[in-house]
């Protein structure tokens, strides 16, 4: 049987590392700060203007993708919840200050994205100290098609030199994704950050539906939770409170699901009431209203319902 090889052997850079995959350069590995975390971010901002614009026209990523080794990965996140936050936050107001200058230069600075989105990785096949950058000049819906392949930056503990590849979608499978490392902020035409025209105040999560149906082709429906409890219902749902997500459709029962932040744990949870629900591509047994079973609902997760209608939940 063929064997396919760590994540660096694939990409043919495996000779990069040094055999201690304990030792970086000069013995150490640098600990990652928000500091780190929000320069890198910079940086490959700024590549990304010079590497696709063109004439007059400014083009840059919308979607930052930072990986890191899970160590890493935790010791950075340790005891700092919430740090990512703020450091997208700041990034944000930074990208501004760029793009302001260059308009100001008379350049032509236009979104390819309406939102900005920024996401914190780890992948099995990182040593201490490596860090890895994937940058999309989409942030990726259910309606855009994939592109075939990615630019990814890798900067080797070894040499601390970037190097970049073209590397197909399917490598993404290896990298581990984070609930708590993930940002969404709308981009703002005015080149100014705005707190409260984030996609994500003052909620606990946000709900994404796609719809089938023809008058919502190419829409997708958003829903804000910022209730600690809330119920998901359809056409035929008559109460019209903050509390309920009244999708508009016939394929969703009315109730179908109820979903719930426990503070305490810092999860979500979820009941259903619906004919059919499955939570990544598992059944979810349906149960009463009035006696709800209860099943752990990880952020990112991917909900279908009576195998049409898809919600992706998202944490704010």
């Amino acid at each position: 049987m063929e064997t396919k090889g760590n994540f660096w052997q694939r990409l043919g850079i495996q000779d990069w590392f040094l055999t201690n995959e304990t030792s970086g350069i000069n013995g150490k590995t640098p600990a990652l700060t928000p500091d780190t975390v929000y320069k890198y971010i910079i940086e490959k901002f700024d590549d990304s203007i010079k590497e696709l614009s063109f004439g007059n026209r400014v083009v840059f990523y919308h979607e930052f993708i930072i990986s890191f080794n899970a160590d890493d990965y935790r010791d950075f996140v340790e005891n700092k919840q919430g740090i990512f936050g703020l450091i997208a936050k700041e990034t944000v107001k930074k990208f501004y200050e760029i793009l302001k200058q260059l308009r100001a230069a008379g350049k032509t600075v236009e979104p390819s994205g309406s939102k900005w989105v920024f996401r914190l990785v780890s992948h099995p096949d990182y040593v201490r100290g490596d860090k890895g950058f994937i940058g999309k000049l989409l942030p990726d819906n259910n309606n855009t098609p994939k592109p075939e392949n990615l630019r990814v930056t890798f900067i080797p503990r070894q040499t601390g030199i970037a190097q970049t590849f073209d590397v197909n979608n399917d490598i993404l499978k290896g990298f581990t994704y984070y609930s708590d490392g993930y940002m969404e902020i709308p981009y703002e035409e005015e080149l100014e950050y705005n707190e409260e025209k984030s996609l994500t105040s003052n909620a606990i999560a946000r709900l994404e539906t796609i719809i089938p149906d023809k008058q919502f082709a190419g829409k997708k429906v958003e829903y804000l939770m910022k209730a600690d409890d809330i119920i998901v219902s359809g056409n035929d749902e008559t109460r019209d409170e903050p509390h309920i997500f009244k999708i508009p459709s016939e394929w969703v029962n009315s109730p179908h699901l109820q979903i719930k932040f426990n503070k305490t744990d810092g999860k979500f949870y979820l009941a259903s009431f619906g004919e059919v629900t499955t939570m990544n591509e598992v059944v979810v047994k349906a149960s009463d209203i009035n006696a709800p079973l209860w099943v752990e609902l990880p952020v990112n997760s991917r909900l279908l319902l009576n195998g049409i209608i898809g919600i992706n939940l998202f944490k704010a």
